[in-house]
């Protein structure tokens, strides 16, 4: 296969996005085949930006078409699993936009199914992950530098959204819509570099507002601290009220630290010796000299590091990536399997919220659904 045609599920935001991009020719070896939306309007829209583009109101038509050789979902959360098993069934390559689900169960489920069909190509919408900064700050950790992992803290207060954001559709900030507020819909990419980065946390405890700053069922503020289980801890604090917001993810380990500063600056302090061995050698007259701020340069180097971004060149990379996995078996950067490990944080983070009391990883799914299942009773929002 030389050029792979792209069914495109859902023509909103991000499905019109990638139409776009692939209209314009920016994504090598990959072509819109056909696109797809229940919305009359969508149809219409389609046939004046692509009017040689098939058109479903249907995706199991699509699907079944011939016109396509893979989709990308973008369409609400609870339905990327069961659109991803569909696309699979029938020998469709399947791009999973984030989250992958709403709740591991379901998450799992389209993954057990992948697994069964490994010939095809099965990714996530992970774009950070094609961020040069991110991959090089997992690089520095992948090797080492920093050493031992002690502490992170990662506060993304950059979502502002107002009352009118909410207001635009019933299912929006729903249980039964969304799945969710924050932790779901604006921080997804951030709970999968997290865990990318510096592994999984083997207990989480939390504090979530619902409605605290907007007229929502939802959360809209969350404060979690993570337990790595060896002694390193984390915080992840993120809202959506915050105008000026804040973008800071900071790393500390045993033989330096990492600082990222609004996803652009990266600041790397490597010790020279590691802290443990510092405070069993060094004398009070040498560490008299750091509290005067006198001999950084003795105990630690510092590089910094600043990184630009093209709008939509990760989607792009993603897209590319995703595409020469189908083409010549390049690896994908983000696997779709690898979907469950942000979806599973975020399931916990609740799950936390709701019992007021710690969680351990990995989480009781059963436990988790029950308690989904009553915010969505509560609320009688249908499921998306």
């Amino acid at each position: 296969m030389k050029q792979v045609r792209l069914g495109i599920i859902g023509l909103g935001a991000q499905g019109g996005l990638y139409a776009g991009f692939l209209a314009d020719g920016k994504v090598k070896n990959m072509v819109i085949g056909a696109i797809c939306d229940t919305d009359p309007a969508k149809e219409r829209v389609s046939a004046e930006k692509y009017p040689n583009v098939p058109f479903y109101t249907d995706y199991i038509e699509m699907l079944e078409s011939g016109d396509v050789d893979a989709v990308v979902t973008c369409v609400p959360h609870y339905l990327h699993p069961a659109i991803g098993i569909q696309a699979l069934k029938r020998n469709i390559h399947a791009l999973v936009e984030k989250p992958a689900g709403v709740y591991t169960k379901q998450v799992k489920e389209l993954n057990e199914f992948a697994a069964s069909k490994p010939e095809l190509t099965f990714g996530i919408f992970f774009n950070q992950r094609t961020n040069p900064l991110y991959q090089k700050v997992k690089e520095i950790i992948d090797n080492g530098e920093i050493g031992q992992i002690r502490r992170t803290n990662w506060m993304i207060t950059t979502w502002w959204r107002p009352q009118g954001y909410y207001d635009q559709g019933a299912w929006r900030a729903t249980w039964g819509g969304e799945g969710g507020g924050v932790l779901v819909n604006q921080a997804p990419h951030q709970l999968d570099l997290l865990q990318w980065i510096c592994g999984m946390p083997k207990k989480v405890y939390a504090n979530l507002k619902y409605g605290y700053q907007r007229n929502i069922a939802v959360e809209d503020d969350v404060t979690a601290i993570l337990d790595y289980g060896n002694g390193a801890t984390g915080v992840f604090v993120t809202c959506t009220h915050d105008v000026m917001g804040t973008d800071r993810f900071e790393i500390l380990g045993d033989k330096g630290k990492i600082v990222v500063d609004d996803s652009k600056k990266v600041t790397i302090k490597r010790l020279h010796k590691p802290e443990s061995e510092m405070s069993a050698t060094m004398t009070m007259q040498d560490v008299m000299k750091i509290f005067m701020g006198q001999g950084q340069a003795d105990i630690y180097t510092e590089e910094v590091l600043e990184f630009g971004s093209v709008w939509g060149g990760q989607h792009v990379a993603v897209l590319e990536n995703f595409t020469a996995n189908i083409v010549d078996g390049t690896p994908l950067i983000a696997p779709g399997s690898d979907g469950i490990h942000g979806v599973a944080l975020a399931n916990a983070i609740h799950l936390s919220s709701w019992l007021g009391q710690e969680v351990d990883m990995p989480l009781d799914e059963d436990l988790f659904y029950a308690e989904l299942a009553k915010k969505m009773t509560q609320e009688k929002v249908k499921v998306g």
